[in-house]
């Protein structure tokens, strides 16, 4: 489990590819890898991956089809910057919402603004995650917790908007965005649990 507090920007190195599956190589900025253990969980760009292998400097993970197929990261390309998140423990300030690295899908950046010193972002997503989103609710961009200013359910697509201060710009990839530019989503886990409930009952 996560918070949607980033801690590291970490860059992919190399990309491996193994019957289908990929095996990415990251090498974090400040994040200790000798902290890192294999086995040990870890949130890449809002994705819950788990550590194949570890080395000085590096670790590496598996990504298997079925991740492949719901997120961007088949895209990636080496030098890209991916945000990190190791996964809580019972001990860690809970400082963002519960996420749990499963990603819900991909939205686009439609439009963004500076607002004094911070950016609103405005974005757009299929039409399937619209119930879960709701204005002052938490949604998880790229691993990044945030708050959601308003919604607007369009016919096929659903737009959001969420505003981001300084410091959310400056240490996570979300200040490198531009328009046209897609990210993971992950709705909030309590609002997903409700909607499967309602529809059981």
């Amino acid at each position: 489990m996560f918070t949607g507090i980033v801690q590291d920007i970490g860059t992919i190195g190399s990309i491996e590819v193994r019957n289908g599956d990929l095996v990415i190589q990251i090498e974090p900025a400040a994040l200790d890898t000798g902290l890192i253990s294999v086995g040990d969980s870890v949130a890449v760009a809002g994705v819950c991956l788990t550590v194949v292998r570890q080395e000085p400097g590096v670790v590496f993970f598996d990504v298997s089809k079925e991740t492949l197929s719901r997120t961007l990261l088949g895209t990636w390309q080496p030098e890209d910057g991916v945000n990190l998140e190791l996964a809580m423990s019972a001990q860690d300030r809970f400082g963002g919402h519960l996420v749990s690295g499963h990603v819900d899908g991909v939205v686009t950046l439609v439009e963004a603004e500076t607002s004094a010193r911070s950016a609103r972002m405005r974005f757009s997503g299929p039409r399937e995650v619209a119930a879960y989103i709701a204005e002052k609710g938490s949604v998880t961009l790229d691993g990044v917790s945030l708050t959601v200013n308003d919604v607007h359910d369009l016919k096929e697509a659903v737009e959001f908007a969420v505003n981001l201060v300084p410091h959310t710009l400056s240490v996570t990839t979300l200040g490198r965005l531009t328009k046209g530019q897609s990210v993971h989503i992950e709705v909030d886990i309590v609002a997903r649990y409700l909607k499967r409930l309602q529809e059981c009952s």
